[in-house]
């Protein structure tokens, strides 16, 4: 799962802002207006734009080298202090000018209900001594970063110039570009590998409807095709849709949540594709992670950052129901859903007959090499050829039923051939596992496994501890030496 993932450096540059929240009750009405009086209580800050995208990377353990604009005003210092807490952003990016106000945004509170923001900002352009600082910052962050954030929050830090350069310095070093934009065109964005816009961001840069996933994907195809890469589009309670430049379409649907404040979705999503990427992961299984991670972030009140621990536990929510017994094509599907989900897949297979310690014992093991444990069982007529008309003793859905009901397992699928090799290749699990009593180049299937990248495990067996050797003795003959889990 995600706890086992090596996260790699993120590099963003964008816009950095500070966002406040003051909170109290409100108890009266003022005389002097029809507004409500708020009696003040607390006064949060947090980071904010591209900050906060910064600190959810940093959440999940990714290592961010952030690069951005502030004033010379206590906004800026506040800001300083509030990233200082995570040790592992790297804030000397950030460009100091006296000529601009930090960006602030202020929220006043009562209880969970936002009653005004304020905002502080310069929009213009910076200077052009300014400019040369931002480009030279980013180039060093780029230079050590696995994967390039431009977080453009249309606040003046990314103007065409600055996109241009940076945007190609990362292709010059083969990174990817992700973008979370605020433009009414994304060709300023071309070279980038991914943009995230939400549906109203869509529909505002191709003038179409983002109603329907169809029209999702015409209005993504032609973003698509402004920028020359890869559309996320981010879709609140709908979920997600990837759009991606070699035409494949995929839809990720949310858990249902209830949500309290969508402040700083975005920024969670951008940073959970990026940080699931720096750790070599797939397109899908990036958009899937952050789907839940958005999921998580909504639930929460105010700007804000989910937890690698919080992560895992709410993607663990997000996977089917464990122990049942499906079709090969269900177990297959439900594979590949796992893994987006960022899980490693077990296999193992047998009979499983008469459950005795030894299968228990292998179980255990295998469950131990991963998140997900498969376990596929030879049908009635499988178990018949290989072990002659007196077997199996139970049949296969009692057999089923009964490796079902195991806490380590997570899907049982049967399999009528002699070999699961059909099931393995189907199934394509990052581990396979058999006993010990094995060599590795004679598991089934082992070749397979390996050529996709995963790994062949032998795990020790009880000797002595057969379904043929519980049969032998209720028959009243002696257990034989070679009896082994078979």
């Amino acid at each position: 799962m995600i706890e086992n993932m090596h996260f790699g450096n993120i590099a963003i540059v964008g816009d950095v802002i500070l966002d406040r929240y003051i909170s109290g009750r409100i108890d009266r009405i003022s005389p002097e207006a029809p507004v409500p009086v708020l009696v003040h209580e607390h006064l949060d800050t947090v980071a904010g734009g591209a900050a906060n995208v910064a600190a959810n990377a940093a959440a999940l353990g990714a290592r961010v080298s952030l690069v951005g604009l502030v004033g010379t005003d206590d906004h800026a210092a506040r800001l300083a202090r509030t990233l200082a807490c995570w040790d592992h952003i790297d804030i000397n990016g950030l460009v100091r000018d006296a000529s601009r106000q930090t960006t602030t945004k202020t929220r006043v509170m009562s209880g969970r209900q936002q009653i005004v923001r304020i905002d502080n900002e310069d929009t213009h352009p910076p200077a052009p001594a300014m400019q040369a600082e931002l480009v030279e910052k980013a180039y060093t962050a780029i230079d050590r970063a696995d994967i390039l954030i431009c977080s453009d929050y249309g606040k003046g830090v990314l103007d065409d110039g600055v996109l241009e350069k940076i945007i190609a310095r990362a292709r010059m070093r083969g990174i990817p570009v992700i973008v979370d934009p605020k433009r009414t065109s994304f060709a300023a964005y071309r070279g980038a590998t991914l943009v995230t816009p939400n549906r109203k961001e869509l529909a505002r840069v191709t003038g179409l409807p983002v109603s329907t996933d169809a029209q999702i994907m015409t209005a993504a195809r032609m973003a698509g095709a402004q920028f020359g890469g890869s559309v996320l589009v981010t879709r609140s309670e709908e979920g997600m849709t990837l759009w991606r430049d070699d035409g494949a379409v995929s839809h990720v649907r949310s858990r249902a949540t209830e949500v309290f404040d969508v402040s700083g979705a975005g920024d969670c999503v951008v940073a959970t594709v990026a940080a699931i990427l720096s750790a070599g992961q797939s397109m899908e299984t990036a958009v899937t992670i952050a789907n839940t991670a958005a999921a998580v972030a909504v639930g929460k009140l105010g700007t804000t950052t989910v937890s690698r621990t919080e992560l895992s536990h709410a993607l663990m929510r997000d996977m089917p129901d464990s122990g049942k017994c499906v079709s090969l094509e269900q177990a297959a599907a439900m594979a590949r859903d796992w893994r987006h989900h960022g899980a490693r897949v077990v296999f193992t297979n047998g009979c499983f007959d008469l459950l005795h310690p030894g299968h228990i014992s292998l179980i255990q093991g295998a469950a131990a090499q991963g998140d997900k444990l498969i376990v596929a069982l030879n049908t009635d007529r499988s178990v018949r050829r290989l072990k002659g008309e007196s077997r199996p003793i139970q049949d296969e859905r009692a057999r089923a039923t009964v490796i079902g009901a195991l806490r380590n397992v997570d899907l049982v699928v049967l399999f009528d051939q002699d070999t699961p090799e059909e099931a393995i290749r189907a199934i394509l699990p990052d581990v396979i596992v058999k006993g010990a009593d094995y060599r590795e180049d004679e598991v089934v299937g082992g070749d397979i496994v390996k050529a996709n990248g995963g790994r062949v495990v032998l795990v020790d067996i009880m000797p002595g501890r057969s379904t043929t050797s519980l049969v032998r003795q209720a028959g009243g003959q002696p257990r034989a030496e070679s009896d082994t889990t078979a």
